[in-house]
């Protein structure tokens, strides 16, 4: 996919929103098991667990069936497969991918490899149907993971932008000095059986990705934008919220004038940290008449806004400095008015059954600490993006998981 084709909106899809993994998984597998010629996965964490085998064994079958399967996963986020997990889909023919091991970045034995990493969520079955969100393949998605499963989201998209979604995710699988012809032939032997034009979906989607050479800011400049344009209403629900001096700006800038905008942050992160640095920024929101809500159910791991009643965007963005300066991510961005209305009716509910308003009252810091923390909090989110550049900008590797078994290599431990 070349420049000229990225980031642009594409009209006649049907986007489906889902919400966790109860209705994730069996949605996916479901996919995977009608798939006729190929199925291609990205995704930050696959675990070795209830879904992670379940997911072995549909990819498996349907290798056996002749359907072609190539999933990658980060080095990372995914460290601990064992040898047979990996050589169970290897010697099913499924291709098996590690981005950036990082096999040789250690310290006292833990990888350094923290920065940079592949965190895309993204599913494509037969070049037809693409799946983009904030899920991964592991248990703690679902309910009966106990009080720490996560709340998140995904789409399943059907319709014309599911080509260029295809042509992404080929292009970033390719491995070694034979891809170029590996990705034509690729693109050529699975190009969709219907014509682009023959589906009449009412949604416009736009197919956003952000890496570390040409397309730095491609997802923040997109919520920027659409926060700028706002007139009624902004709802925002992330993970992970310390987002750069810009985006704040825009927020603040918003709900001055009069537009609603609305905060759903993790009130129980699985992550102290995660509370802790959002917070920071509370009284800057707040004062500005920013709304503020912490989900306190359980971990929010979601990371979907709204605007106004057409704009709507879900992925896997953070909007944080990981995220927004440094990991490979992915968004799909949607207008359509069903689509945002169901989704504002979900953030709806959310902040109704199990969020807690923050209020200024509540905050009660000693203002002079509370002065001298702005301060740094300030200038850090003014200039992150700019340090970010200054970290080491070394090629992620991609290698297949086999090859690091034969090394080794294959076993890792999570720091």
């Amino acid at each position: 996919m070349n420049d000229s084709t990225r980031h642009r909106w594409v009209p006649g899809n049907d986007v489906t929103l889902i919400e966790n993994g109860e209705e994730f998984f069996p949605r996916v597998f479901d996919c995977i098991a009608k798939a006729k010629q190929e199925i291609i996965i990205e995704t930050f964490i696959l675990f070795e667990d209830e879904v992670g085998l379940a997911l072995r064994d549909v990819l498996v079958e349907a290798a056996g069936r002749g359907v072609r399967v190539d999933i990658m996963v980060d080095g990372f986020g995914s460290p601990d497969l064992s040898d047979d997990y990996v050589l169970s889909l290897s010697r099913a023919g499924v291709k098996l991918r590690v981005f950036d091991p990082g096999i040789r970045l250690r310290l006292l034995g833990q990888r350094l490899n923290v920065i940079r990493r592949m965190h895309r969520k993204i599913i494509v079955v037969d070049g037809q149907r693409a799946f983009v969100g904030g899920i991964n393949f592991s248990h703690d998605h679902l309910r009966s993971f106990g009080p720490m499963g996560k709340q998140d989201y995904s789409v399943e998209v059907i319709g014309p932008v599911v080509a260029q979604i295809h042509r992404f995710v080929l292009r970033e699988i390719a491995v070694g000095k034979q891809a170029p012809g590996w990705f034509r032939r690729r693109v050529r032997e699975h190009e969709p059986e219907s014509e682009p034009d023959e589906h009449k979906g009412s949604a416009e989607v736009m197919f956003v990705s952000r890496d570390n050479r040409r397309h730095l800011e491609d997802i923040e400049r997109h919520y920027r934008a659409a926060i700028r344009s706002a007139r009624k209403r902004i709802v925002i629900a992330n993970a992970y919220f310390f987002p750069g001096y810009r985006l704040i700006q825009e927020m603040r800038r918003a709900a001055r004038r009069g537009v609603e905008v609305r905060l759903i942050l993790q009130g129980e992160p699985d992550m102290p940290f995660v509370k802790t640095a959002a917070s920071m920024l509370y009284h800057h929101l707040l004062h500005a008449g920013v709304q503020i809500y912490e989900y306190c159910e359980r971990p929010l791991h979601g990371k979907v806004a709204l605007v106004d009643d057409t704009w709507s965007t879900v992925g896997s963005s953070n909007l944080d400095p990981l995220s927004l300066a440094l990991n490979l991510e992915a968004n799909v961005i949607v207008r359509d008015e069903a689509f945002n209305r169901l989704l504002a009716q979900r953030l709806e509910q959310l902040v109704c059954d199990a969020c807690k308003k923050i209020d200024a009252a509540d905050l009660t810091e000693w203002s002079t600490w509370r002065l001298v923390r702005s301060f740094f909090v300030f200038h850090f989110l003014r200039w992150y993006p700019r340090w970010a550049g200054w970290l080491p900008r070394h090629a992620p590797r991609l290698q297949p998981a086999e090859a690091l078994l034969r090394n080794g290599n294959a076993r890792t431990q999570a720091p």
